[in-house]
């Protein structure tokens, strides 16, 4: 007879989990809060208009195919891909630059800005990408349980060409003089996991995923992606209830016997959370039973919030890409206000997504969708109305002032949603979108593990636990924790 194994939550990281597990026969049943799958991925319908509700950049696209090829399938079995040129634009105070797709117009820009950047561009690449490789090949793939994982040969010879002792600010300084090349170069790591002075220059790894891996449109959005990995899941026998809560975790003995959810109870062989990891430990196991102190959370770095607006407009905008990214106040303020003295910020830097102009699917014919993000400090108090108002007026006029036309005026939906939605949506602790910020001592083993220290069947998966933030990082969480716990219970 075969095992049987409960996953909480169906984000991507849990939808992996759920389809190597059933790859390796046995017995899934998906349990997820909400009315679909997708996690932070979800997406919303209104009025015409369909927005991808979190993740909107699709990079390292091998991930995604190595994921499918390992059931037999491929990328292009489920949905087409479009890769973006140009990738994105970002505007400064008194211009704004496409980003190309092709290297070598992308090396033209650089020396454009900077003489001698498009020979450091060639430099800082080829470091990138034995980054990348290593990475992607040896470090991801860890499960994080032991520092003696990393006695591998090909990580040990290769260590100083890694440079996780040297952070990716002072690595790029380095290479490059200009403060918008600098910028250019940190903007993944800053929207994604922490300061750049905090943030090992190792995740220049992320600089090689975009400048030469690219900015890629999956057709219908990104929810295309967790359709895709639910369909597959569902295709290897994988069970999925929604609209059902996790409420507790039933331990006898050191061995989760049973999830309860507001619907019904569940007997399993193991159980692999991919929900918010504190919320799991705080809110569904017994004290004696929780690895993390509350203490021990309340001094990790998390990774940033989010304020996000979901607009629809009544007419086309002209001059405007899919992806473009607001540099146009001070970088390092806005960092502070996020990093080191948390709070609502002043000028804050932004993120304007698109889709419409690459998925006439996306709005109704002759409108638009946009999606703003503001990058925010999770944990903030006064997530009101009010602020959010007013933080939308603040980007607008931004907005309207670099692309030379009005917007207010053809608004005919909006959906803001910031700290307060994350927590209620997502169960996320202190309303963080990301997890963990990417800090050398909260990377690798230094992350929250992916197998409970008190529970002997009792799994994790997601962005706090290893390898980390991002989408392509819980499609590889999914692999790690199920490799896991195939090791340790068949």
């Amino acid at each position: 007879m075969s095992k049987s194994v409960v996953i909480i939550g169906a984000g991507f990281a849990g939808l992996s989990a759920a389809a190597f597990m059933a790859k390796a026969g046995w017995k899934v049943t998906v349990v997820e809060k909400n009315s679909t799958a997708g996690g932070r991925a979800q997406q919303l319908k209104a009025q015409g208009f369909t927005f991808d509700m979190g993740p909107s950049w699709y990079w390292m696209p091998d991930v995604f195919e190595r994921f499918f090829n390992q059931f037999g399938k491929t990328v292009s079995d489920y949905y087409s891909l479009m890769r973006l040129n140009p990738s994105y634009r970002v505007y400064w105070k008194d211009e704004y630059k496409d980003i190309p797709a092709a290297y070598a117009e992308l090396k033209a820009l650089f020396e454009s800005i900077e003489k001698g950047a498009g020979e450091m561009l060639d430099s800082y690449l080829n470091e990138a990408a034995v980054k990348y490789k290593i990475g992607m090949q040896d470090l991801v793939y860890k499960p994080g349980q032991s520092l003696t994982e990393f006695l591998d040969w090909n990580i040990v010879k290769n260590v100083f060409k890694l440079d996780v002792f040297t952070s990716i600010k002072s690595h790029v300084a380095k290479h490059f003089q200009h403060e918008k090349l600098r910028q250019l170069m940190e903007f993944p790591i800053l929207f994604l996991g922490a300061l750049p002075q905090n943030t090992p220059s190792l995740y220049s790894l992320m600089n090689y995923a975009d400048s030469i891996g690219g900015t890629w449109y999956p057709e219908g959005g990104m929810f295309s992606i967790v359709s895709a990995m639910q369909s597959l899941a569902e295709e290897l026998g994988v069970r999925f209830k929604f609209e059902e809560a996790a409420q507790q975790i039933v331990i006898e003995k050191g061995t989760a016997k049973k999830l309860v959810t507001s619907k019904a109870e569940y007997m399993a062989d193991a159980i692999i959370s991919g929900a918010d990891y504190h919320f799991t430990e705080s809110h569904l196991l017994p004290q004696e039973y929780r690895t993390y102190t509350d203490a021990w959370w309340d001094k990790k770095v998390l990774a940033p919030s989010c304020l996000l607006y979901y607009i629809g407009l009544n007419k086309k905008l002209d001059n405007v890409l899919h992806h473009s990214l607001f540099f146009d106040v001070p970088f390092e303020a806005h960092a502070g206000e996020i990093y080191i003295t948390p709070q609502w910020p002043e000028e804050p830097l932004f993120y304007l997504n698109v889709p419409s102009k690459t998925d006439t699917n996306a709005a109704p014919a002759g409108c638009e969708n946009m999606m703003i993000l503001i990058p925010v400090a999770s944990g903030l108090e006064g997530d009101t109305e009010q602020i959010r108002e007013a933080y939308f007026q603040k980007v607008l006029n931004r907005l309207e002032k670099h692309t030379g036309q009005s917007i207010r005026d053809a608004i005919i939906f909006k959906k803001t949603f910031s700290v307060s939605d994350f927590v209620t949506e997502y169960n996320s602790y202190k309303g963080n979108a990301y997890g963990l910020a990417n800090t050398l001592m909260q990377t690798a083993v230094f992350k929250p593990s992916c197998r409970s220290k008190k529970v002997n069947n009792l799994f994790y998966t997601g962005q706090f636990t290893v390898p980390g933030p991002g989408v392509p990082p819980s499609l590889i969480s999914g692999e790690v924790v199920s490799k896991q716990l195939l090791k340790c219970l068949n």
